[in-house]
């Protein structure tokens, strides 16, 4: 069945399905099969248009996990939701093996936090199986990227990323129509940088590709509004806000729910 994104007609929703007992926000709380199911299907009640579903935590100074494991944690999660719903399901993974199993489960894209930089395996996997490709922006891995992270002009570095990572999509197979670009917001990013990546999102925009941007619960924001993790919706609907008056496609999100209400808003006033 194909499943379609219809960026050009409305801000969608990407809800985070973390299926791993470590991730920064709610690590532990969906690592149960049924749990995760039913927290993926409750999103889809709430408004997601998509659910990113990730086996492997991606928060910094985290290490990674084996394909096995993640395809462990994954593999059967996917499978439910592809059985119980027909929502374009995202499998958040760098490795190749891993998004080949998880498109042949039911996946329609692949989100790879590396921009198709860790495994050469990936480009010829998303050509073969997957409908879209995000490709985000980071600088290091997750086990260093917040180790003093520098720039000297993060919107102009980033667009030169994406301009190169889609030459290299493209030269590999992949249609430049299945490209959505992420510019890796907390991902070797000063909290200086994160601000300057939202203020700049019309110069992403530009180059013609859908934009994913995801600030949810990040620690940009409770450092600026000195919130906790717990504490930081507020931020991240304000964040949400403004990305897309600037060009955002796709947030996503944790609170799905509250971002729903946002996003319709904010979509009626540019549409007004």
């Amino acid at each position: 069945m194909e499943r379609d994104l219809p960026w050009s007609s409305k801000p969608l929703i990407m809800g985070v399905l973390n299926v791993t007992p470590d991730s920064f926000f709610d690590g532990g709380k969906h690592s149960a099969e049924e749990d995760a199911v039913r927290h993926a299907l409750l999103m889809v009640e709430s408004g997601a248009h998509i659910i990113d579903v990730g086996g492997e935590s991606s928060r910094p100074f985290s290490s990674p996990v084996s394909t096995d494991e993640e395809l462990r944690r994954i593999i059967p999660v996917i499978q439910r939701i592809r059985a119980e719903s027909d929502v374009p399901i995202s499998v958040d993974t760098c490795k190749a093996r891993v998004a080949r199993e998880a498109c042949l489960a039911g996946a329609d894209i692949v989100n790879d936090i590396s921009g198709l930089r860790n495994d050469p395996d990936m480009a010829d996997a998303i050509r073969d199986l997957a409908r879209y490709v995000v490709i985000m922006h980071m600088k290091g891995a997750p086990a260093d990227m917040q180790k003093a992270p520098y720039y000297d002009d993060v919107v102009t570095e980033i667009r030169t990323f994406f301009l190169e990572r889609m030459r290299y999509a493209v030269d590999s197979g992949i249609e430049e129509e299945k490209i959505i670009l992420d510019p890796g917001i907390g991902f070797g990013k000063r909290l200086e940088d994160n601000l300057k990546i939202l203020k700049a999102l019309d110069r992403f925009a530009a180059i013609g590709r859908p934009l994913l941007v995801g600030t949810s619960m990040k620690g940009f924001i409770g450092t600026i509004t000195g919130s906790s993790l717990e504490e930081r919706i507020e931020g991240t609907l304000a964040s949400i806000a403004i990305a897309i008056w600037n060009g955002a496609a796709i947030v996503r999100v944790h609170d799905v729910k509250r971002t729903s209400k946002v996003v319709k808003l904010v979509d009626a006033i540019k549409k007004a």
